[in-house]
């Protein structure tokens, strides 16, 4: 059996196709998988376990029905949904995984990361990173009124906006150098991440050191899976 890995779905009520390609996703292709990884961004805001939007029930749902039938989904914060929390994990019997976590995957030593703090040299984002990366900080915003995230996060989703306009495309993307620092870190010759929305596999050589990193696709137009088994990997598009 494979195991499947996807990130970046940006699920959101203005989007009902994605939602439903998800759902149908979770009822077909991941109840044939001995596990599922979503790497980061299953949404594209989370105020909150709270969250009282119907289509995010649904969402729920789907997940909860996916591991009743026996495919485990592990979900890793992303820069979008970094308040996921205990009460969503319980309610869908996901399990949270830390950013980054190192498995074996079929033999490999292998670092899942949500891909952001790969991006070193857009310093703002890493320093609005370190602040909702806070406990205290995501504390104070969970204690507001629902009505207060929600419009807090559309907020943030056009400023974020309006931010990534100006910056030149290069300044967004992983730094080879810190790829390559994380990768001996943690002694891995394969990094799977997503977050840049640039599906591609890169060789990188450097100094004797070889590694392969898989930056996963997004689910804007079409949805990108990375199907790994035995063999090997490969990338399907549903």
């Amino acid at each position: 059996m494979a195991i499947l890995f996807i990130s970046d779905l940006h699920l959101h009520p203005s989007r009902p196709a994605s939602i439903e390609r998800f759902i149908d996703f979770l009822e077909t292709h991941a109840r044939e998988a001995q596990a599922l990884y979503i790497l980061g961004d299953l949404f594209e805001s989370w105020i909150g376990d709270d969250d009282p939007e119907p289509s995010y029930t649904q969402i729920r749902t789907g997940l909860e029905r996916c591991v009743r039938a026996g495919t485990p989904v592990y979900i890793m914060h992303g820069n979008r949904d970094f308040l996921l929390g205990a009460t969503f994990a319980a309610e869908t019997g996901c399990t949270l995984i830390a950013d980054p976590t190192r498995l074996d995957l079929f033999g490999t030593p292998t670092l899942l990361m949500h891909g952001d703090s790969l991006c070193t040299d857009d310093a703002e984002y890493q320093s609005l990173r370190i602040r909702l990366r806070d406990p205290a900080w995501q504390q104070q915003a969970l204690a507001l009124p629902v009505s207060d995230r929600l419009e807090l996060a559309s907020e943030a989703r056009e400023l974020s906006t309006l931010s990534n306009q100006s910056k030149d495309a290069a300044i967004m993307d992983v730094n080879t150098e810190e790829v390559l620092r994380v990768m001996r870190q943690y002694d891995v010759n394969l990094l799977i991440h997503g977050h840049t929305h640039r599906q591609a596999i890169h060789t990188l050589t450097e100094q004797g050191f070889s590694a392969t990193r898989i930056d996963l696709g997004d689910w804007f137009q079409t949805a990108s899976v990375l199907v790994v088994d035995e063999r090997g990997w490969r990338t399907e598009t549903l």
